[in-house]
This record gives C-alpha cells, structure tokens and sequence, in this order.
C-alpha cells in the first residue's frame, strides 16, 4: 500500500542528542564514563520521558548521589545543551514533506518540561500535524501503546505510515505493526528513502 504519512522520531533524526558528549565537553571522557557507570542516568532521563517531572526527577535522583551533585544537576539546568544542534536536513526534509502536502507526524520519547524548552529553542517542532509526546500520553516507545495511539488518532492504516527513528528497538516494534520502517543513520540516507517511496523528488530531498 502507498505511504500517506511520515512519523519522525525527534531525538537523534531532528535533534542531535548527546549527553555523553556534553559531559565530555564539561567534565572529561574519563570522569564522566566513571559517572554513567555509578548512576543511572538514562533510566533517569526515561522516567521524565513517561511524564515525571523534570526538576523533580532530576534533583532527587541528585540528591541521593552526593558525589555526582552538581554533576546531576547539569542535566536539568543545562539540558538544551545536551539537545542541540538540530540536524538542518532533516528538518527540511520534514518541511519538504509539508510542501508537498504529506502529512508528518512527531512520535517521540520526550518529557513534558524538556518538550516546551526544546519549542522555544526549535520553532520546527510546531510545524507538525500532530505530536506522540510520551510524557503527555504517559507511555513510550517501544511499548506498543504508544504506536497504536498514533494509529487510532490518526485513522492511518499500519501500511500506509512511514517511521523513521534512531534505535533499532523502537523501529523493530513499529514494524511488527505493519508500518514501513527506516532506521536513521542520516539525514542523507534517509532523503533518499523518501525519493524512493515517491513522496519527494530528489531536489526537493537535498
């Protein structure tokens, strides 16, 4: 069946997302794998994601981690650091697509608070026909709630969605669905994806 929309994750495919490498940039490589080793971090972050609130989550999960204090703290108040930059291609790419009139949807893991900052760094973001934000609907990805929600609020059949996204365990479940699936590992590939499917021609995808 033809492909009638396209899903963007937005972490990794719109926005570079890179704790790691901040702390690098803050702290050194070396101290920081030592950090991420101790504390878990990123179940941290995923518990913001299913709608805990950022500050809050942020700031116990630091307090029960004297040694990693500041450290920790970074991650609420220097998070649009960790976001950045967004990926210029993708985002025409995402433009494009609303040009030619093929409706785009957000599908993302994505906490509430971090969501409203990335829009006023991100004014893309808005330019979506309708956003999966985990932190709203409180369930993410790869958990197939949160691709069915998508499916009944939208009225699009499995086949007729095209998702792109950055981990291969979140691609693995839209496409035990029935959803045509693109693993992100650029801008570049992805562009040439959409050619092939017909949805964009190749200057419009550069």
């Amino acid at each position: 069946m033809t492909i009638k929309a396209v899903v963007f994750d937005i972490g990794n495919v719109l926005i570079e997302w890179n704790p790691e490498r901040f702390y690098d940039s803050v702290i050194g490589e070396e101290r920081r794998r030592a950090m991420f080793s101790e504390t878990d971090l990123h179940g941290m972050n995923e518990r913001v994601d299913k709608g805990e609130a950022f500050r809050d989550t942020v700031m116990a999960h630091a307090a029960d981690l004297p040694e990693w204090r500041a450290e920790i703290e970074m991650w609420h108040d220097r998070w649009i650091e960790m976001a950045s930059p967004a990926i210029d291609h993708s985002v025409r790419l995402l433009r494009a697509l609303r040009r030619r009139g093929v409706p785009v949807y957000a599908l993302s893991n994505f906490g509430v608070e971090t969501f409203a900052l990335a829009e006023t760094h991100y004014p893309f973001l808005e330019e979506f026909d309708k956003r999966f934000v985990s932190g709203h609907l409180e369930m993410v990805k790869p958990y197939p709630e949160i691709y069915e929600t998508l499916e009944r609020e939208t009225g699009l059949a499995p086949e007729t969605l095209l998702f792109t996204d950055d981990r291969a365990d979140n691609i693995e479940a839209a496409q035990a669905r029935g959803w045509g699936v693109h693993l992100f590992e650029g801008a570049e590939a992805f562009a040439a994806r959409l050619v092939q499917e017909g949805l964009l021609t190749e200057e419009e995808a550069r």
